[in-house]
């Protein structure tokens, strides 16, 4: 399986990447399969440099914030007035109102909104979908709004996203004997935060460490805090392998 990083500015673009996105690859019955971990803000336009969009076979959103969906918007576009013609609907795996969520983000009509475009399918959590060779399994994590985080394993190798989460006991599940684990750190420890929103670097490597994983990756670092503190805080809560997410980066497990 191929990990790269389209996108991992937290909460809003930064100058040197889009918000959330995350591209999986994994070849299976003589073709690459393809799927995205959402699709936020500006990264739409960063995925074409590495792959067609229409090539795309699911997208898997973890919520609804705008830094992790609102490009859907655009893709939408896209596959409906491609000069290819309509495209199929698209499977997009996502949170119990996506379909309407995304009506209202482009200011559709409700019915149909986007559904002849989008193949949307709420998410059953800890009940396993596939798509190709990738099996995924969402897990409720604790957010303002209803957020999974989700578990992707193709041939032997497994992948643990948190998406957005407040530190939970779910993260451990999530996480539990990942190849590598792709974890948000949106604050500072030391601070005083908000209750029930985000992961601190800190909590990024208390969870590494006692979920197994094989490799830290931290990720959603939003502009106006410097990655490197986050990833000093991880370092030294676990000693495992660490490092922050960029993009363009790519990972093969």
């Amino acid at each position: 399986m191929r990990l790269t990083v389209i996108g991992c500015s937290g909460s809003y673009p930064g100058p040197d990447s889009p918000a959330s996105c995350y591209l999986l690859e994994q070849e299976h019955e003589g073709r690459t399969w393809r799927v995205l971990l959402d699709l936020g803000s500006g990264a739409l336009g960063v995925l074409q440099r590495y792959v067609d969009p229409l090539d795309i076979d699911a997208v898997l959103l973890s919520h609804l914030h705008a830094d992790h969906c609102l490009d859907l918007c655009g893709y939408y576009v896209m596959r409906k007035y491609h000069p290819k013609g309509p495209q199929p609907p698209l499977p997009v795996h996502g949170p119990s109102d996506t379909a309407g969520r995304m009506a209202r983000a482009y200011d559709l009509p409700e019915d149909p909104g986007m559904t002849q475009e989008f193949d949307f399918r709420p998410w059953s959590p800890r009940q396993p979908v596939t798509v190709g060779p990738f099996t995924v399994e969402a897990l409720l994590v604790e957010h303002p709004v209803e957020a999974y985080g989700l578990r992707i394993r193709a041939g032997d190798a497994l992948v643990a996203y948190t998406g957005d989460s407040a530190r939970c006991d779910q993260l451990e599940v999530l996480a539990a004997g990942a190849d590598l684990l792709l974890a948000e750190a949106s604050f500072h420890h030391e601070a005083v935060n908000p209750p029930g929103i985000h992961l601190t670097g800190t909590d990024c490597g208390e969870v590494a460490g006692a979920a197994g994983v094989g490799r830290l990756v931290i990720t959603h670092v939003p502009p106006w805090y410097d990655p490197r503190d986050m990833l000093a805080a991880a370092q030294k809560a676990w000693d495992g392998e660490t490092e922050l997410a960029t993009q363009g980066a790519t990972y093969r497990l």
